[in-house]
C-alpha cells in the first residue's frame, strides 16, 4: 500500500458565481409517490432501472424498499439482515451491497452484505477491515472502495479500504487526507471524490472540504470546497457531474442542491429542494436524480419524501 499524499491542489479555478438571491436557478422539481414509509438516515442505490433505498435511524434499519420511476411505485423486498442505519451502499455486477454503518445498540459495525435481486436473498460476505458508520462509498474498476467514517473509538477514521467482489477480500489504500463522517462520495472519469461531511459526528463541526482519490496512483489532493457547508447529504452523478443534496448545518436543515464538475473544478448551485431534508437518500435514472426521504428538521425527524430532480 503506498502513503496517500496532498498533491498539488487542482488547477486553480474561480468558483462559478451565484446569481443574486432573487435569481432562478436552472433545474426542475417534481413530486413523485412518497416511500411507504417514514425514514432517515437511509442509502439509496440503482439497479437495473430500479431505486433501492436501504435501513434508516430507529424506524425501519432493516427495511428494503423499491421503487420503479416507469410506474411510479413502491414494492417492499427481502429486508437487512440487521437494523442498521448510517450505512454506506454500491451496486456492483447486478448486486447491491451494503457496507458498516450502525447497529441499534451496539456501535459501528465491519459488516458486508450482498443482495441478489433475482433471488430476493441477502448473503454476508467477508467483513471490512475497520468498523464505522456514516461512512460513505464509491466504485471504480470492479472495486468498491469504503472511505471515512466514525470508528468504534468515536473519533473519525481515514480508512480507505476497497472490496473485490470476485475474490471477496478487501485491501488498504492511502488514507483519507480529511477524516470525517456524514459526507457523500462520487465517482467520475474513475476517480473518487469525497465532499463535505462533519468531524467525530459534531453537530456544529461540519465542513466543505472536496478531495479527490486516483486509485492509479493511490493519492489524494484536495479540490475546490462546496459553496455551502453541510453534512448528513446525499450525492448522485449525472452528465459529468457530482450533485449535492440537502443537509444540516448550524442546526438547521438546508434545501441546497450544488454540483460538482471535476473538468473546470468548478460548483454550480441549482434550484433548491423543494424540502429541506438531511439524512436523505439519491440515485440517478436516464437524465433525473430522485431524492428520497430524510430528516425535515435536525435531528431525529423522519420522511417519506421521494422528489425527482432534472437539471
Amino acid at each position: 500500500m503506498r502513503t496517500g499524499s496532498l498533491s498539488a491542489l487542482c488547477s486553480l479555478a474561480v468558483f462559478s458565481l451565484f446569481s443574486n438571491a432573487h435569481a432562478q436557478w436552472a433545474g426542475k422539481w417534481q413530486t413523485r409517490t412518497p416511500l411507504p414509509s417514514a425514514r432517515t438516515e437511509v442509502a439509496a442505490t440503482e439497479l437495473g432501472g430500479k431505486i433501492f433505498v436501504l435501513g434508516g435511524y430507529v424506524k425501519g434499519g432493516q427495511l428494503v424498499e423499491e421503487y420503479d420511476p416507469a410506474k411510479d411505485s413502491w414494492r417492499a423486498r427481502a429486508p437487512l439482515p440487521k437494523p442498521l442505519h448510517h450505512i454506506a451502499v454500491a451496486s456492483l455486477n447486478g448486486r447491491i451491497y451494503v457496507i458498516g454503518g450502525y447497529l441499534s445498540g451496539v456501535g459501528p459495525v465491519d459488516t458486508l452484505y450482498e443482495y441478489d435481486p433475482a433471488k430476493n436473498r441477502w448473503s454476508a460476505k467477508k467483513n471490512m477491515p475497520t468498523a464505522r458508520g456514516a461512512l460513505a462509498a464509491g466504485v471504480i474498476g470492479g472495486r468498491i472502495f469504503a472511505v471515512g467514517g466514525v470508528a468504534i473509538s468515536r473519533k473519525n477514521t481515514p480508512a480507505n479500504e476497497a472490496y473485490d467482489p470476485a475474490k471477496d477480500r478487501w485491501t488498504e489504500h492511502a488514507p483519507m487526507i480529511t477524516p470525517r463522517d456524514h459526507h457523500a462520495v462520487g465517482v467520475l472519469a474513475g476517480k473518487l471524490y469525497a465532499v463535505a461531511g462533519r468531524i467525530d459526528g459534531n453537530h456544529d463541526r461540519s465542513i466543505g472540504v472536496n478531495e479527490e482519490y486516483d486509485p492509479a496512483s493511490d493519492s489524494w489532493r484536495a479540490c475546490a470546497p462546496i459553496p455551502n457547508v453541510r453534512s448528513g447529504i446525499a450525492a448522485a452523478t449525472l452528465g459529468g457531474e457530482m450533485f449535492i443534496f440537502g443537509g444540516e448545518y448550524r442546526r438547521q436543515t438546508r434545501n441546497h442542491v450544488e454540483s460538482y464538475n471535476p473538468a473546470t473544478n468548478q460548483w454550480q448551485r441549482w434550484s433548491p429542494m423543494p424540502t429541506a431534508r438531511h439524512g436523505l437518500g439519491a440515485a440517478a435514472i436516464g437524465n433525473s436524480i430522485y431524492v428520497i426521504a430524510g430528516g425535515p428538521k435536525p435531528g431525529a425527524t423522519f420522511s417519506s419524501v421521494n422528489e425527482k430532480f432534472t437539471p
